[in-house]
């Protein structure tokens, strides 16, 4: 499961400093993606952030140069994964439960999505991909605003992409709104939003 450090558009609430916001979700995702049973996390940055992503994690996680979901899924293939789930760095409550959910409908169809209002907070395939995902992922990430009717567009036929449960990304500074104090985790940003401004 790669976490995709450098994807996603999200802006701080005012008064919390914008790197710290945007270090924070990722590494709540992060979390969140090693928090799980019988899953192998991974980071997956650009590289001017791999050294942030290399602070971020655990010793041992790997850490991929990857811009896009494509590169980030050739590189997991590459390295003898046959299922693998991406996920955009902004969800930083997104349940567990949700991510399994997506696993188990790989089971009858070779990709499957959690979508987000626009875009995906995850994505979830088999690996390798299919011809005509990869083509579709060239030109599609999870910050394309219609990557779920995209993606199914290019299948042989709508089921091939399974829709799971929607969730919601943290992109506008009113999103913080969307977080759940009862939910467990997004231990990292809960932590910064409760924090006073300083200065």
């Amino acid at each position: 499961m790669a976490v995709l450090a450098g994807s996603g558009r999200a802006q701080a609430p005012p008064g919390v400093d914008p790197g710290a916001y945007r270090r924070a979700l990722l590494e709540d995702v992060y979390e969140l993606a090693e928090s799980l049973d019988h899953v192998r996390a991974v980071m997956a940055a650009p590289e001017p952030l791999r050294a942030e992503a290399e602070e971020l994690t655990w010793p041992g996680t790997p850490v991929l140069t990857a811009h896009t979901p494509l590169e980030a899924l050739d590189a997991l293939a590459a390295s003898g994964a046959t299922e693998a789930v991406v996920l955009a760095p902004d969800a930083p409550d997104l349940p567990g439960l949700m991510i399994g959910k997506l696993f188990r409908a790989l089971g009858r169809a070779p990709a499957a999505v959690c979508p987000a209002d626009e875009g995906l907070v995850a994505l979830a395939v088999r690996l390798p991909l299919p011809s005509w995902l990869a083509e579709a992922l060239e030109e599609t990430t999870l910050d394309t605003p219609d990557a779920l009717a995209r993606l199914r567009a290019a299948a042989e036929f709508p089921g091939q992409v399974q829709r799971g449960p929607g969730w919601h990304r943290l992109r506008a500074p009113a999103d913080v709104r969307l977080l759940d104090p009862g939910l467990e985790g997004w231990e990292n940003t809960r932590l910064l939003l409760s924090t006073p401004a300083r200065g």
